[in-house]
């Protein structure tokens, strides 16, 4: 019976249990509405979409930022600092073993408490070496709870990793589009300019040979500065984008390679709804679990705190006032203690750490709840946006193309004197600023493509993650 219950007390010891909540994945209602077939959403989530714009510098781009973005690499240490802090709290799982050393020449008093005889030399040497051990018995699982907090950490620190990864990606992709479409309002500002200045050329001469008016030269003139005037405007915007793809880069400030128009790029494709499983995949709703994860396993930490803990430590060594005699039997000196310490009154301070625990696991999850709730609102103002995105981009074409029709109809009229200069003014003054609109709202029907693919997160992400820093370990 003996036997038997040492047994049982050195299974508890060694195994113990766990104070504190277990993690349970809090129910959220997805949007049932989103769903279709899954394998289809999955397959066009979990591609790399960039690359179906079909422009190759839009690819070098942002395997370039992958490479040397500042913030990537800054999230990879992060991760790595995580992984130390678990390397650390799991190291408690196991004895720790020390040593120590010293060699002193000391005086003792002849006037002290315990004065040094009569003829006694007061002066003497001091050797001591030891080895150490103590091991804090994980009973009521404060180690395996902080172990399991520091996991999570670990993982939320991953996922803030691939979110930046997915920040940059789309951020990259959104501003090679922004700055190409700004290209795009420079050559039509550029070539408007100069056929602006055609025709004051021409209606200058008209001017001298009086078929024109000075009223209908002025218009003329009032067109051509307009249109220089946009110029400035576009190269100045165009330069700070292309400074801020440089910053992307990882680079100092200077001009970005160019490759399709953005005429010439391909929309990427997008399914008409998501499955809802799809955003389980968003880095930022993955973070926000493991944070809840994380802070959950701190209340079993904090509870811990009313039991007791219980330590063995142990020190082998040598001590000796004589060289000679040191490393040897007689001076071999050795300890083994059991040590038990627990609260009897804190006057609230360990349940103050627990209602602190508790507070946080509810904040944590409302957080990942809200999470939830703005990926979804994410994902749901991407789809709708880029459906109406394409359908203004396609009203906008349409009406450029009327624009050109009616300024060439009202150039010919002018041309025969049916009309005014005003009426050809109107017109092409109009179609100037439609040109201009219709290129910005093309940019901003494949900046919704884009914002599809972020709200979804998905496997396009991990398609990212080999080109991007790394952590150094597993935390194994």
């Amino acid at each position: 019976m003996r036997s038997a219950g040492v047994g049982l007390l050195a299974g508890v010891l060694l195994s113990g249990c766990a104070v504190g909540p277990d993690y349970q994945r809090p129910k959220i209602e997805s949007p049932g509405d989103w769903r279709i077939d899954y394998p289809k959403a999955a397959e066009v989530a979990n591609t790399k979409w960039w690359q179906q714009f079909g422009d190759p510098a839009l690819n070098q781009l942002i395997e370039t930022a992958l490479r040397e973005n500042l913030d990537v690499q800054a999230a990879a240490a992060r991760v790595d600092q995580f992984l130390g802090a678990l390397s650390t709290t799991r190291s408690q799982f196991f004895p720790q073993f020390g040593y120590s050393g010293e060699a002193s020449r000391n005086r003792a008093s002849q006037v002290g408490p315990t004065p040094v005889p009569s003829g006694t030399n007061p002066s003497y040497s001091l050797y001591q070496a030891s080895l150490n051990a103590s091991w804090q018995i994980d009973l009521f699982g404060r180690v395996r709870r902080q172990s399991e907090a520091a996991q999570a950490q670990v993982y939320a620190s991953e996922q803030g990793r691939r979110g930046v990864i997915l920040s940059l990606v789309t951020t990259t992709a959104t501003n090679y589009i922004v700055l190409r479409s700004l290209d795009r309002q420079l050559e039509i500002a550029r070539n408007t300019a100069r056929n602006y200045a055609d025709t004051k050329d021409l209606f200058q001469l008209r001017f001298k040979g009086g078929v024109v008016s000075e009223v209908e030269l002025a218009q003329i003139e009032s067109q051509y500065q307009l249109a220089l005037a946009t110029i400035p405007s576009l190269e100045q915007q165009i330069a700070a984008q292309e400074n801020l793809i440089s910053v992307l880069l990882g680079r100092n400030p200077g001009a970005i390679p160019r490759g399709k128009s953005i005429d010439e790029l391909v929309p990427p494709a997008i399914p008409a709804g998501l499955p809802s499983e799809l955003l389980e995949r968003r880095p930022d709703v993955l973070q926000a679990e493991q944070n809840l994860v994380a802070v959950n396993a701190n209340i079993g930490v904090a509870k811990s705190l009313y039991f007791p803990s219980i330590s063995l430590t142990g020190l082998f060594g040598s001590l000796s006032t004589a060289a000679g005699d040191f490393l040897t039997g007689p001076a071999r000196t050795w300890t083994v203690a059991a040590d038990l310490a627990g609260p009897i009154f804190t006057f609230g301070a360990i349940s103050g750490q627990v209602r602190t625990a508790e507070a946080a696991q509810q904040e944590a999850m409302l957080f990942y709840r809200s999470t939830i709730l703005n990926a979804f609102r994410d994902t749901n103002d991407a789809l709708v946006g880029s459906t109406k995105k394409r359908e203004e981009s396609e009203a906008q074409a349409r009406r450029v193309r009327a624009l050109r029709d009616y300024a060439r109809l009202a150039r010919l009229r002018f041309d025969n004197g049916v009309s005014s200069y005003v009426e050809v003014l109107i017109a092409e003054n109009d179609l100037f600023s439609a040109e201009l609109t219709a290129v910005s709202t093309q940019a901003d029907r494949y900046t919704q493509l884009i914002n599809v693919y972020k709200a979804i997160g998905g496997g396009w992400v991990d398609l990212s993650d080999p080109m991007a820093a790394s952590p150094k370990a597993d935390g194994k």
